[in-house]
This record gives C-alpha cells, structure tokens and sequence, in this order.
C-alpha cells in the first residue's frame, strides 16, 4: 500500500470512528404501574403474560426510535400497546369508578419545547394518549376534559367508543371489594384512607430519547377504583404525573396520584437535574425515597436524560417495567428484587 493510499484508509477510518462516537443515543423506558405487587400472588404463566406484553410495548417503541422517528411516536407507540391490554389500568383495562363506569385520563410533552396536551375524564376514547397528542398538535389549550375533550376529538376525526368496551372482569371485581369497604360507615373520608395502595394506584407510560435528542414523556390511567366526584389524579397534570425537558430529563409517573400532585413529583426531578447537576438516578431517589417516601406517597418514576441514561426508581412492592437503548438487550421486570 503506498502513502497516499494509506493515508486515504487512516483518514477514512478515522472519520467513521468520530461519527460513530459522535452518534445521537437513543433509548426508552415503559412501565405499566407500581404498587403492592406481591410475587406469590402470580402463576407463573401470568408472570409471563405480562413480562411478555411489557417487552412487546418497549421494542415496539424502540423500533420507532431505531428507524429515526420521534420520541413523541415512540411513546404514543409504546403506551397504545399498554392501553389496549386488559392487564394495565389504562385503556381496556381500566378500573371503574364507584358509579360502574371508566373515566380516563392521559398526558404527553415535549422536550423540545415544553408543548404538551392533556385530557381528564374521557370516557369513550379508546386511546386517550392519542387523544392527548391531538390536544398538543392541534388545540390552543393544554388541558381539555369530560365532554369537551370528546366533542374536540370528534371534531378532529377520532372516533368514539362505548364506554364498556373497558370493562373487565377482575376490575368489576375490584370494584365491589373497594364498595364494600368504603361502605363501612357513612364517613367516605375515613373509609377511603384506609383503602389498602391497591386501589388508589395503576398507569402506563412511557420517555423516550430520540435520535435527534428530542426528549418526550407521556401517562395514561384509569385512575383510582371507587373514585367519586370526577377524581382526577396526577396522571393528566404537566408537572406532575408527566414533564419533559431537552434541557434535563423526561419523566413518566405511577402512584398515589393526590401526593405526586401536591409534590410535583415530575417537574422536580427534572429541576434537580437541570439545576442543581445531579444525575437522574440522583434526582429519583431523592424525590421517590427522601421527598415522597416519609409522608406516605408510594409510587415510582421512569426517567431518560438528554444522553440516553434510563433511571426507574420505586418505593413499592413491585413497579411494571421496562426499558431498552441501543445496542443494549431489553431490560423486563416486575418486582423489586430485579
């Protein structure tokens, strides 16, 4: 080989390794709910069931992001998957309220810019990530509800659905369980407090990093069994169940809604990050363990920062999840112990 030629091949090498160092990660992060999820209450084939349904959703998300979509399709991807699976409580598999019916609420955010859309309340939306996403591409408002958001979704093409498409068997179920204990006294107050976690918890969502370092989170749940009045959790809320920021970090929760509202659980994680230049693992765990921990919030996040890093911290039994980055094999896991 002469000089020339081989200068040629070292200066061409050379370029394919800065490029391939230089690369954009990529990475997601799904879970399906945290909670008292107790290993001894599962057969082994439902364990599978769900490690199997949770795997589907994060690669099919991943997918997406590996074909140079958007974080924003990723999620909406992934959570589609969750929604219309009776195992999550989101979608079809939605708790009911204490009057019988499904009322469910979604968010989704952008870390480019900090646009996001939210819906409250729907009860004929099969999907109401999607819907969600329609509110931030398509609506002046961020958050819309109840009827409204449904004549905003008709308006918009999407379709409505009969409110028992939701209905499963083992929710009803839950549902007369919760009944019967808030049913105990005429004080609701009292008798909803002492509600065993179970019942007050359960949702899907999803972050993503896409190739090209757009950051993006969205949630979706059918809230809490038994909830009267139009409950709304922090599912919906910006800032608090869903918050994402280029600039820091996406973030995607499950838990005891009420408390991650009051706390901002979402939104402060992504501050600590940006703010204070703790990692996301950092940021979680002190937010999970040290904030929401000691006053009683139980639940957990899912985290991805502007360089692909995944963090899933949980101060429950067990929380769904799952998460995948390039070049990496899918990480599946239920319980604490993983």
């Amino acid at each position: 080989m002469n000089k020339r030629l081989a200068t040629a091949f070292l200066t061409a090498f050379l370029s394919t390794s800065v490029f391939a160092a230089s690369e954009q990660p990529f990475s997601i992060a799904i879970h399906g709910g945290a909670g008292t999820i107790d290993k001894s209450k599962f057969t082994p084939e439902k364990e599978a069931a769900y490690r199997v349904k949770l795997q589907e959703a994060v690669e099919a998300g991943y997918k997406v992001l590996e074909n140079g979509g958007e974080s924003l399709t990723a999620v909406t991807t992934a959570i589609n998957i969750l929604e219309n699976s009776p195992f999550f409580n989101a979608g079809v598999g939605a708790v009911y309220t204490y009057d019988g019916h499904h009322e469910l609420d979604a968010s989704i955010m952008d870390g480019r810019d900090r646009q996001a859309g939210a819906v409250a309340g729907v009860k004929h939306i099969k999907n109401p990530i999607d819907l969600a996403r329609l509110v931030m591409e398509e609506s002046v408002h961020v958050m819309l509800s109840g009827n409204g958001a449904e004549q905003f979704a008709k308006k918009n093409g999407m379709s409505l659905v009969n409110n028992s498409v939701f209905d499963t068997e083992h929710r009803y179920k839950a549902l007369e369980r919760a009944k019967k204990k808030l049913n105990k006294t005429e004080n609701y107050q009292a008798n909803h407090r002492a509600l065993p976690e179970q019942y007050k918890m359960g949702t899907v969502g999803a972050v993503a990093l896409d190739k090209h370092g757009n950051l993006a989170a969205g949630t979706s749940t059918g809230g809490m069994t038994a909830k009267r009045f139009g409950r709304i959790g922090d599912s919906p809320v910006i800032g608090a169940g869903t918050f994402a920021d280029n600039r820091s970090c996406a973030v995607s929760a499950t838990g005891h809604g009420e408390y991650f509202i009051r706390y901002s659980v979402a939104s402060d994680i992504c501050a600590r990050v940006q703010y204070q230049g703790k990692t996301i693992q950092q940021a979680g765990d002190e937010v999970i363990h040290d904030v929401l921990k000691p006053i009683g919030g139980t639940g957990g996040v899912i985290i991805v920062d502007s360089k692909g890093n995944i963090s899933l911290p949980f101060n429950t039994k067990g929380m769904y999840r799952a998460s995948k980055q390039a070049n990496q094999p899918t990480y599946v896991a239920i319980f604490k112990d993983e």
